[in-house]
């Protein structure tokens, strides 16, 4: 499970020219079953991305993909998850 995390850059002021493309990424993250959740880094420093069922080397790939990556609009970090332990609403991802 993968973490990734997406923090405006210095090109912030470009992100609604990009914004339809990149929620059409996101739209195929979750078509495609490897986006669990998505969501806002408050107060408005980007987002973030809870992802799973890929391998790094695709994810790194699928992210390079993001148009707000592409375009500078944010810096990706991606941190690896081992998962030890959950909440049984979320034993899958065990």
């Amino acid at each position: 499970m993968f973490l990734v995390t997406l923090k405006f850059s210095a090109n912030k002021a470009k992100a609604a020219q990009f914004m339809d493309g990149h929620n059409v990424w996101i739209r195929r993250g979750f078509d495609d079953g490897v986006f669990l959740l998505t969501g806002s880094l408050q107060p408005a420093a980007g987002g973030a991305v809870l992802a799973h069922n890929v391998s790094r080397t695709d994810l790194e790939a699928r992210v390079k993909n993001d148009p707000f990556v592409a375009e500078d609009v944010v810096q990706a970090e991606i941190m690896e998850i081992t998962p030890g332990k959950a909440d049984e609403r979320l034993a899958f991802l065990l």
